[in-house]
């Protein structure tokens, strides 16, 4: 496994640096600085309490916890949220209650999210007149299959959808 080294301060000198629960977990957990209650279908944007300077050439992604998600419906309103190297201000994360009748209570300190570091590639966007052919081609959203809903016959009483 590589490692990259990131520059870390604690915009709140009380929490924890972000950690690694297992050793080759791609994710470190993140917390946050404040106590929230989320509503049903509510959000939230609230501080990890770290500022970083990612290298140049690398960008962090903050991904939802999976148990939170599965046990209480905690999410991340624009999973992955990124966090470009060039940026020094604080952490923060833009959590939702997906559950439809629960309140969601989070305590500061509370692990709220993972953070995963990625070298990421810079684009040189190339403008042509016609694109190669693929197998897949211009196939958009479930067009690879998957779920039987997906396959239903149109005539079944079934709602099909057509998506661009």
């Amino acid at each position: 496994m590589s490692s990259v080294k990131v520059l870390l301060t604690r915009v709140d000198p009380d929490v924890p640096v972000p950690t690694y629960a297992e050793l080759g977990d791609a994710g470190a957990d993140l917390v946050t600085t404040t106590d929230v209650v989320l509503a049903p279908g509510r959000r939230a944007l609230v501080g990890t309490g770290i500022a970083l300077a990612l290298p140049e050439g690398y960008a962090g992604f903050v991904h939802p916890r999976s148990g939170l998600a599965a046990r209480m419906g905690l999410g991340v309103v624009n999973a992955p949220g990124t966090v470009d190297a060039g940026y020094r201000g604080e952490v923060k994360v833009c959590l939702i209650n997906h559950d439809h009748h629960a309140d969601v209570s989070l305590r500061r300190g509370d692990r709220i999210a993972q953070l995963v570091v990625q070298r990421v590639e810079h684009a040189i966007f190339d403008e042509v007149d016609e694109l190669p052919e693929s197998r897949r081609g211009a196939g958009g959203y479930g067009s690879t299959g998957g779920h039987e809903a997906l396959r239903a016959p149109v005539d079944s009483g079934a709602e099909r959808r057509t998506e661009v």
